[in-house]
């Protein structure tokens, strides 16, 4: 079911930070539970809303500015809503020499966004990376865990519509399984 109202979200919000402050209740006892804390904070919300890092924050008796850091500090971190697909362009050397850029400029034209920021429809997120461990296979675009090599700008439509393709069919099978589709 989509919950399609504001009270519904709060209610989901509640029920996800009560997840976490389980996951710190549990934990209680451990040293460096900060990151992890982020971490499993930002698997149920899909980022690290001002609202969560406060709640870590008061949960964790640690100093917001703190917190704050650590989230601006690690890439990992996004304080940003993400999109179900991260795509990530490595521009570390031998992916930039070899036309990482451009694979770059592709993707951000294709999708109608810049680095760090979500397509409207929250499929994809673009970041880049300094270096994926790949250089020979460069460029490199990763999207999640996919590893895309020798990617050429004139490509990246065709690496994009397998993902939207997926998508599509992901979310087919949702509505059959929910019982809304014949």
């Amino acid at each position: 079911m989509v919950r399609q109202n504001n009270q519904c979200a709060e209610e989901v919000d509640q029920v996800k930070l009560a997840e976490l402050d389980r996951f710190i209740d549990e934990r209680k006892d451990v040293k460096g539970l900060l990151i992890p804390a982020l971490q499993r904070a930002q698997e149920l919300f899909g980022y690290l809303p001002d609202e969560v890092i406060r709640h870590i924050s008061r949960r964790l008796d640690i100093p917001f500015s703190e917190v704050a850091g650590v989230v601006t500090f690690y890439s990992f971190f996004s304080t940003v809503p993400r999109g179900r697909r991260l795509i990530r362009v490595c521009l570390g050397t031998a992916c930039y020499v070899r036309g990482g850029q451009e694979v770059l400029a592709a993707l951000r034209h294709e999708l109608g966004i810049e680095v760090g920021q979500t397509t409207e429809d929250r499929l994809f997120s673009l970041e880049i990376g300094r270096c994926f461990g790949a250089c020979g296979l460069a460029p490199v675009v990763m999207v999640d865990d996919d590893v895309h090599q020798r990617v050429k700008p004139a490509r990246v439509r065709e690496l994009l519509a397998s993902y939207r393709e997926e998508e599509n069919e992901e979310h087919e099978t949702d509505l059959v399984t929910e019982g809304v589709a014949e």
